[in-house]
């Protein structure tokens, strides 16, 4: 008769909010295991943020490199070493993947690499998981808590021709070893923009391919209009209001990718493409069926605002119960799922802020509100505008493309939201964040002393706008 291991709680996916929770668990007495197929740390060390932020750092010190000039610095011909890249990008993912890995073991956390599935509930409160494990065996588990973090993956579409070509997504084109002739991203979303910026730095061709009217949708459309003449500028072709309609490679192992658009039909043709429209979970064989846990048409895990399935004792953290994809809110997961069951507190997703950065350079840093959110809301606001030229810093560091923008309560000057922009736009946008968390006024912003010159100090400039 097979052995059965007895848990108080199994995590199944080592991400971003997976490793902490399961760490904290067994600090706290709780016998815990975690399963993990592939690597710990999930998608952001892995296959994200980590090595995606470390190459655009590369592809900066190429950029800066080519403009030594305009600094009045004479610089050698730029050219780039992929190779190297990538190896440092290699270097970095590895020593934060074996740090998880190490809070794992140093607090007792049964570390099971292998793929999880969720059996049918045996009805006596306690959760059956069948794993099997890298080496081919089956280990059976079961346990009073069971914790799903196993995130999302690169999403096709559905697109003619695509299955028989060699095309690269968000993982694979980190891996290449040179530089692509002329890259055609399909997607205008953040991750087209950063690898598009990225290699177009590197030295590719680069055009971005988005079917809807505006790059980043989300967005206000002054936003991406700014954004959309910044990457013109950097010499990228953007091609919007376009819908890619079949794709064929030659034996040359040229993509000829045909697209329908206002104007007609058009084909353009490149050395590679990057396919970054989308992505879906990682839920297809979690036996989420047979445990009966709920998902949305979609695949993803439905969820209530403390995190629990439909299946009592079994929750879900991160990209895989849908809404925003970002690490930062995988780790609050954790956090809201900890605050429940070990401090025996109250808390909830509901009313928390999302923000986020989208790394172009450069970059823009977002929380809360849009103007067009604010507006179909009915919200009484006022806006709050400036160009990144009217900013010291950036105008004497020569990086003043951008703006900032604030939307503000014009019942009660409490701010709704930021789109920041500019060099260092995440950075600035979180400071802003504090004061919203701390619900100021902006007058709190626009009146404070800020040291000179930093770029804090475009704070006053930006709120001392509403009095022009």
């Amino acid at each position: 008769m097979e052995t059965i291991d007895f848990y108080d709680a199994v995590v199944i996916g080592a991400g971003q909010g997976g490793v902490p929770l399961a760490v904290e668990l067994a600090q706290a007495g709780w016998k815990t295991a975690m399963v993990e197929r592939e690597h710990v740390a999930g998608t952001c060390i892995n296959k994200g943020c980590t090595p995606t932020k470390t190459m655009i750092a590369s592809a900066r010190v190429a950029y800066l490199a080519r403009r030594g000039a305009d600094y009045g610095v004479n610089t050698e011909p730029v050219s780039v070493d992929l190779v190297k890249v990538r190896q440092r990008k290699r270097n970095i993912v590895n020593s934060w993947r074996s740090s998880g890995e190490q809070r794992l073991t140093n607090a007792g956390v049964n570390l099971l690499m292998g793929e999880g599935k969720l059996l049918a509930s045996g009805g006596d409160g306690t959760h059956s998981i069948s794993v099997r494990m890298n080496d081919g065996s089956i280990r059976e588990l079961q346990a009073r808590k069971v914790f799903l973090n196993t995130g999302a993956r690169p999403h096709p579409p559905d697109l003619p021709g695509l299955d028989g070509i060699n095309y690269l997504d968000s993982t694979s084109i980190m891996e290449l070893e040179s530089v692509p002739e002329h890259l055609l991203v399909l997607g205008g979303g953040y991750i087209g923009l950063e690898f598009g910026q990225m290699f177009r730095r590197f030295g590719s061709q680069v055009t971005i391919v988005e079917m809807g009217g505006q790059l980043l949708p989300r967005e206000d459309e002054d936003i991406t209009a700014e954004i959309t003449k910044i990457l013109a500028e950097d010499g990228i072709e953007l091609l919007l209001g376009s819908t890619a309609t079949r794709v064929e490679q030659d034996n040359q192992g040229k993509i000829y990718l045909s697209l329908q658009n206002s104007a007609g039909e058009l084909q353009i043709r490149g050395s590679h493409l990057l396919v970054a429209t989308g992505r879906t979970p990682n839920t297809e064989d979690l036996g989420l069926e047979e445990a009966g846990v709920q998902t949305n048409g979609r695949g993803f895990v439905v969820v209530n605002s403390r995190l629990e399935t439909s299946v009592e004792g079994i929750y879900a953290l991160g990209d895989m119960k849908g809404g925003p994809a970002f690490t930062h809110i995988s780790y609050d997961d954790y956090r809201i799922i900890r605050t429940n069951l070990l401090e025996g507190g109250e808390a909830t997703v509901d009313g928390r802020y999302v923000p986020y950065t989208v790394f172009i350079d450069p970059q823009l840093g977002r929380v809360g509100m849009t103007e067009r959110e604010a507006k179909s809301k009915g919200r009484n606001y006022k806006v709050a505008q400036i160009p990144m030229t009217y900013v010291a810093r950036a105008m004497e560091t020569d990086e003043s493309r951008g703006l900032m923008k604030a939307i503000i309560d014009a019942d009660n000057d409490r701010i709704l939201g930021v789109a920041f922009l500019g060099i260092d736009g995440g950075e600035l946008m979180s400071m802003v964040q504090i004061a919203m968390i701390g619900d100021l006024p902006y007058t709190a912003l626009k009146d404070a002393t800020f040291a000179h010159p930093t770029l804090s100090e475009s704070l006053n400039t930006l709120f001392m706008s509403l009095d022009w």
